[in-house]
């Protein structure tokens, strides 16, 4: 006689059940995640949503103030004294920017005679306006220039129309000076002091952006500023081509005074103020000279140490052409 079956127990044949074949796990499948609830037609979050779009599209659209952008290829330069030399001197412009109820004087005057004369665009903007133009700490005196980025010439082509005019070339090169402030003050003192040209590296340099412009009093637009991908190549294609390299640190062999090359082709190499020149720019200088200062002064910065430089030689060539 067969033992009676367990309640609920399956009757069938002995071994394995067939397999589902997966039936029952796709339809167990998740349906992917839960709908934001701004996505639910159903929910208040979506009603509240429509609202505001509705709203929004009726509001009037304001125009975006002008202002540079972190990705903006266009450079703006400020000041009175420097947007007007640029204006006089021709450099690529595409619009000149004046505040609202500036003051009118003789410089601004011939800024807007000049820009007309070029068909520049003028507009009239908001001083806040401006502000962002100038950046940080830029000081715009209510008028601005909008120009295209910068193109640095090569400096053996510079080095080339020197010599061309026949002229005895006189370059300055930067070596880490990352401050466009101090960039803007070499270019002044290159300009002031018989200078042709400054010469910066690649990397690890300021370049010619608004602040070194606006620092620069118009100087950048009559003293070309060229690009040198490896300034230590450069030094030695200058040198190949007699150009005498000067070096200036605070432990230099000869002090400033005592230099007796400054009629030859020169070319001064000014490092930053904290680390000064670099080892391999150094080592391939001709003469390391140093500028005389006060032991209670630990050394001068990047701007005032061209000025100083470029002040005697240009005296000694003076008194040697005399």
């Amino acid at each position: 006689m067969a033992k009676p079956g367990r309640p609920g127990a399956a009757k069938g044949k002995k071994g394995a059940p067939k397999g589902t074949g997966g039936k029952n796990k796709r339809s167990l499948a998740g349906r992917g995640p839960t709908p934001k609830a701004e996505d639910r037609t159903y929910h208040k979050a979506y009603k509240k949503k429509q609202l505001a779009e509705r709203a929004a599209s009726k509001r009037p659209q304001r125009a975006a103030a002008p202002r540079r952008r972190p990705n903006d290829d266009n450079e703006y330069v400020t000041g009175r004294n420097s947007v007007l030399e640029a204006l006089r001197t021709k450099i690529p412009a595409t619009a000149f920017y004046i505040a609202q109820r500036v003051e009118m004087d003789d410089r601004v005057k011939e800024m807007i005679s000049l820009a007309k004369n070029r068909d520049l665009a003028i507009l009239e903007v908001t001083r806040p306006e401006l502000d962002r133009m100038a950046g940080f700490d830029g000081v715009h005196q209510g008028v601005a220039l909008k120009v295209p980025p910068y193109e640095y010439p090569h400096p053996q082509d510079v080095l080339e129309q020197v010599v061309d005019r026949g002229e005895t070339p006189l370059f300055v090169a930067l070596d880490g000076v990352t401050d466009p402030r101090n960039l803007g003050a070499i270019i002044r003192s290159t300009a002031a002091f018989g200078g042709h040209a400054v010469i910066i590296p690649q990397r690890r340099s300021a370049g010619l952006n608004s602040a070194a412009w606006k620092t620069s009093a118009g100087a950048a637009a009559r003293i070309p500023v060229a690009m040198a991908s490896n300034l230590t190549s450069t030094i030695k294609e200058f040198k190949k081509q007699g150009v005498f390299v000067l070096g200036l640190d605070g432990g230099g062999d000869v002090q400033m005074p005592e230099i007796e090359l400054a009629d030859r082709p020169l070319l001064i190499v000014i490092g930053s103020e904290g680390e000064g020149l670099s080892r391999l720019v150094t080592e391939n200088c001709d003469q390391i000279v140093s500028i005389p200062i006060s032991s209670a002064t630990e050394s001068l910065n990047a701007g005032i140490a061209a000025s100083v430089a470029l002040y005697q030689i240009s005296t000694l060539r003076q008194a040697q052409g005399e």
